[in-house]
């Protein structure tokens, strides 16, 4: 069975991990403070779920997903990484974050940011536009009336694809937005952060997206 590295146990880090064990995959979770603390929640995920190290979770899954405040980005363990799809679910937070002038102007995406950190690995958007208890209460069967859709984003047909699959199998349709530097139409502040919308709905807010200019 496939094992998912999930960097960051979180809010969003949990739901997945949650979603990803109901549907069959096998997580290795990892948090900043080390795998002892997390011992309260593998409890709770059951057997299907180990606690490790950030380098440990991420040697250990056959993908990854990174969950981790955009401060932290740069702690991510790169080598272990290496030649493996990275799902990012990153949003900027200048009050959490301190000001990135870069993604202030409009000018870089977090997620182009990870890439560039993971410059063997390849990385796609993803869970990144939806609240965290949502991941497990909003899925439904596929081809359901109104099925709620995520978007994803990505330099990498495959990367692109996993995300399309993971999706699936938790219950929501799938729009991809295109390369990385198209993310930020699915950012904070933008029509379709956060809103239950079914794939047309999502195809429309993110045309409705208005990228922030420079400063003059």
């Amino acid at each position: 069975m496939t094992t998912i590295g999930i960097i960051g146990a979180g809010f969003i880090g949990t739901a997945v991990a949650k979603a990803a064990i109901a549907s069959g995959y096998d997580v290795v979770i990892s948090n900043s403070r080390g795998p002892e603390t997390l011992a309260d929640l593998i409890e709770e995920l059951g057997p299907k779920a180990t606690a490790a190290t950030a380098a440990g979770a991420a040697d250990a899954g056959e993908f990854a997903v990174v969950t981790v405040p955009l401060k932290a980005v740069d702690a991510v363990p790169v080598e272990p990484l290496a030649g493996k799809i990275v799902i990012d679910t990153n949003n900027y937070y200048f009050e959490r974050d301190g000001h990135i002038q870069a993604l202030d102007d409009g000018q870089d995406t977090t997620s182009e940011m990870l890439q560039r950190h993971l410059p063997t690995s390849r990385v796609a958007k993803g869970f990144n536009h939806i609240m965290a208890a949502q991941i497990l209460t909003d899925g439904k069967p596929a081809g359901t009336e109104g099925r709620r859709a995520l978007a994803t984003s990505s330099d990498f047909d495959d990367a692109a694809q996993l995300v399309t699959k993971l999706y699936d199998e938790f219950g929501f349709d799938t729009v991809n937005v295109g390369p990385l530097r198209d993310s930020w139409r699915v950012e904070r502040d933008q029509p379709a952060y956060v809103v239950p919308q079914t794939k047309q709905e999502l195809i429309d807010n993110l045309a409705k997206a208005v990228r922030a200019t420079p400063a003059s």
